[in-house]
């Protein structure tokens, strides 16, 4: 695996989920706008490092390591998005399943966390072990409150299953 120079992001207190380059990470093949493509993110010393990888490279990459993954869809430049949902409303969706244990709402909450993280609406503090499980420090933006995100480590399956029901919700394909 080739490693892409890191990604431009703003300096903050916490992480920001650099956006996308256009370009696949693995080969160095550009990704055209409207293409499928898989998103990447892991920590480095120097903070979220982002990995862009094509369809062809995925099964063959090295995904030791990662914090998490998506596969989404490089925007046209001209092309707006379509918002059924409000950040406020997915900002506050997000902070009222702090307390969820049902599986299916922790799921749904990490990918929530991942979707808002690369709306740069959460920003990643760290991570440390709670009761044996990978547990995010985040904030959201604007806000001193640090957050609990429990890491489900979920498969790729299942981040697919609950992308296609946070999609459902967001009028959007993620």
């Amino acid at each position: 695996m080739s490693t892409a120079a890191p990604s431009k992001t703003q300096k903050t207190a916490g992480y920001d989920v650099p956006r996308a380059e256009g370009k696949c990470s693995v080969s160095g093949r550009i990704i055209a706008a409207g293409e499928k493509y898989f998103a990447a993110v892991r920590e480095t010393p120097a903070g979220i490092e982002r990995l862009d990888v094509s369809p062809e490279c995925w099964d063959g990459f090295d995904k030791s390591g990662l914090l998490a993954f998506w596969q989404t869809i490089l925007p046209k430049g001209e092309e707006k998005k379509k918002i059924f949902v409000d950040d406020e409303v997915l900002c506050t969706l997000f902070e009222r399943l702090a307390d969820a244990v049902e599986p299916a709402k922790v799921n749904f909450r990490f990918v929530l966390g991942l979707i808002l993280m690369r709306k740069r609406l959460i920003l990643y503090e760290g991570a440390q072990k709670k009761d044996g499980r990978d547990v995010w420090i985040v904030r959201l933006r604007g806000k001193e409150e640090q957050l609990d995100l429990l890491d489900p480590k979920l498969d790729e399956q299942q981040v697919t299953e609950v992308s296609q029901q946070l999609g459902q919700i967001l009028n959007e394909t993620l």
